[in-house]
């Protein structure tokens, strides 16, 4: 659900230095993808928070599927309002591509922190504009120049709250391309399975919208990164 190849994110998720039944928290944890896939490298132990109901279904199905084992819980609520039973408490705290449930960035960061333990690791997926947006583009998606930092800003916003940056997965044009791809060709996929759907016909606009954003404008300016920092204090 972001745009990140998977060899390239097991290659990623090697990197972590996790203890023995690490403590692992995602908030706006999508389908459970980052958490399954963390307890089929190592033995953790790990809480979900998504608000979707679709979402924590499946997320609870793919973890009886691939690791019935595995200590794992998955939660439908909204992500702001989550509290673990005790603060600084997670070896490795993440939000992937979710930095709005906290109201930015910055904040999801602050929030993370909070949960984490020091010297514990927090993990981050946040777009990022490569080169200036142009007000075209901004007023077509109405979005702000404050809405992403620069990749430079995504790193200095991490020390700024008293984490040290250890390693940044980037994504390149080619990942971009795939996860945009996929999104067209779900959408019309589902066009033709279910044209009875009242919802189609918005569904396949918002389509069209989203694909023409990102081949005229997107595809050069907008980046994203996975951020993995350490807890100092």
């Amino acid at each position: 659900m972001n745009p990140v190849s998977e060899e390239r994110l097991d290659v990623f998720l090697d990197l972590l230095q996790l203890p023995k039944t690490a403590k692992v928290t995602d908030i706006g944890c999508g389908k459970g993808e980052m958490l399954i896939r963390l307890a089929e490298k190592r033995a953790v132990k790990g809480v979900g928070v998504d608000k979707s109901p679709y979402c924590i279904r499946e997320a609870t199905s793919r973890r009886v599927e691939r690791v019935p084992q595995m200590d794992l819980e998955f939660l439908e609520m909204d992500g702001s309002d989550y509290e673990p039973e005790v603060q600084e408490s997670n070896d490795l705290t993440m939000c992937i591509g979710a930095s709005w449930i906290f109201g930015g960035y910055r904040n999801t960061l602050k929030a993370l922190s909070n949960m984490t333990k020091p010297a514990g690791n927090i993990m981050v997926g946040e777009p990022f504009w490569r080169k200036p947006p142009p007000q075209s583009y901004l007023g077509r998606a109405k979005l702000s120049r404050r809405a992403f930092n620069t990749h430079r800003g995504n790193v200095e916003a991490g020390e700024s709250v008293g984490l040290s940056p250890l390693y940044a997965l980037v994504s390149d044009v080619s990942d971009w391309d795939k996860y945009e791809g996929l999104h067209w060709y779900a959408a019309r996929e589902y066009a033709i399975e279910y044209p009875e759907d009242p919802d189609v016909k918005e569904l396949l606009a918002r389509d069209s919208k989203g694909r023409e954003n990102y081949l005229k404008f997107e595809r050069d300016i907008l980046g994203w990164a996975i951020y993995l920092f350490q807890k100092l204090r």
